[in-house]
């Protein structure tokens, strides 16, 4: 593999996007050993083949607000490899939506869902509308609008979207009652559907679950548990919401969540109510936390800022991508961070991961520690497809046993002769052979 050669071209083809690129780069680095070692995947051209997505769908959405004002968003669909199941990701609604954003989650899904042992390839969606601050019946019209566009290419056996950021149970039921309209069918081509009309328990929690669940069995390898320990976390979505009250089950003390305007330190834990409190926020479609500190006069509002100056043992971040950089991983090793489990897609830079693994520190990356909501969403197909649906304790022991799973995979291929394991190659590499070996049995398509 000649990786300069193959991130120059790609930067020719795909000018200024970045976090897609940084994404590539992440993973050929990775596999680069393991790609080599096996001439049968550089005779298939596999590299070339799994960098390119197997189609993009562009499309605009009209759409009406309350006023009669008309509206013009853009929408997208990046379906980018079904090597081992039908297309799998989420969709995301926030001003940020661009290419670059979707096709860089698209092909973080690929070895995310691989790692997940479930049928399910990589894709991913959205659009740069912004639900913030619009009304029920505007998100609705909206919802249609795009369903109406997006409804062409999906299907139960062929790609099924899920929520993301912007995408909560409210626009899956909107997006779905039009798909049932126009497809003339009742399936589970949505997942994250409410519990009254095929959803999954604690599918909006099993995210966070799933990191916490991950970085308890990285703390394992050093014979360490969440017992008493300080957890840093950033966010207050459902991933953070997931996070802190698994955490908390475990026995860590939660003390920060965070959103664009800044971040929250409560000294005393943000566990009972408070928790319920970062539903109450969320639900207020605001993404703002400071009026926690109103709510909790004990904990402190830092304006602008982002949790990571908090002393800590285990960071857990749950926001969004390149969230973390270098003088954040930097404040966290200076203050005696052990353990970083990423909840969110890829929101540490690379520096800061250099750094991480620089320092020996137990690191888990998103496309492995954050598998538990897909694994979860791939749990509701099941369900779907079998027309029933599990306890929550079916549910939640298998979330837990994909968790350990992917762990082990990670162990498997990341530890090195010195015993440290490197998380981000043994992720990488373990999701890579499986997607790899089932394009070379399908054969050039």
């Amino acid at each position: 593999m000649n990786l300069e050669k193959i991130m120059n071209d790609l930067e020719k083809k795909n000018p200024g996007e970045v976090e897609y690129l940084q994404a590539v780069r992440e993973v050929l680095e990775s596999i680069e050993e393991v790609y080599n070692e096996n001439p049968q995947f550089e005779s298939a051209n596999i590299i070339e083949r799994l960098v390119e997505p197997d189609r993009i769908l562009t499309f605009k959405i009209s759409w009406m607000d309350d006023s009669g004002k008309v509206h013009v968003n853009r929408g997208f669909r990046v379906q980018f490899n079904n090597a081992i199941g039908p297309y799998k990701g989420g969709l995301r609604f926030h001003p940020s939506v661009n290419l670059s954003i979707l096709k860089f989650l698209g092909f973080e899904q690929i070895f995310k869902n691989s790692l997940t042992t479930l049928p399910m390839g990589g894709a991913k969606g959205g659009s740069d509308f912004d639900p913030k601050g619009k009304s029920n019946a505007e998100i609705m019209r909206f919802c249609q609008g795009f369903m109406m566009e997006l409804w062409k290419i999906i299907g139960p056996e062929t790609d099924v979207p899920a929520g993301d950021i912007g995408v909560g149970g409210r626009e899956i039921g909107f997006l779905y009652g039009m798909y049932k309209k126009v497809a003339r069918e009742n399936s589970g081509v949505l997942t994250g559907k409410g519990l009254n009309w095929g959803g999954s328990l604690i599918r909006p929690e099993a995210t966070g679950f799933g990191a916490v669940y991950f970085a308890k069995e990285m703390l394992a390898t050093k014979k360490q548990t969440f017992e008493g320990k300080i957890v840093a976390v950033s966010g207050f979505g459902n991933v953070a919401w997931g996070a802190a009250q698994k955490a908390t089950e475990l026995g860590g003390k939660v003390v920060t969540i965070s959103g664009p305007d800044g971040y929250i330190y409560d000294p005393d834990g943000i566990s009972g109510e408070k928790i319920e409190y970062m539903l109450e926020l969320r639900a207020s479609n605001q993404d703002i936390v400071k009026p926690y500190s109103y709510e909790f006069p004990n904990a402190k509002f830092h304006q602008g800022k982002r949790p990571w100056e908090v002393k800590c043992d285990i960071a857990l971040p749950c926001a969004t991508q390149n969230e973390l950089n270098k003088e954040d991983a930097q404040n966290l090793i200076k203050n005696g961070v052990f353990c970083i489990a990423e909840g969110a897609n890829m929101p540490s830079t690379p520096e800061a991961v250099e750094l991480f693994i620089e320092h020996k520190i137990l690191f888990g990356p998103g496309k492995a520690v954050n598998a538990g909501g897909v694994a979860t969403s791939g749990l509701e197909m099941s369900q779907n497809a079998m027309k029933l649906s599990w306890p929550l304790k079916e549910v939640d022991h298998r979330l837990h046993e994909i968790m350990c799973s992917i762990h082990e995979s990670c162990v498997k291929y990341g530890k090195d002769k010195e015993g440290y394991v490197n998380y981000v190659k043994g992720a990488n590499v373990a999701g890579f052979l499986k997607v790899a070996n089932a394009m070379l049995d399908h054969g050039v398509i």
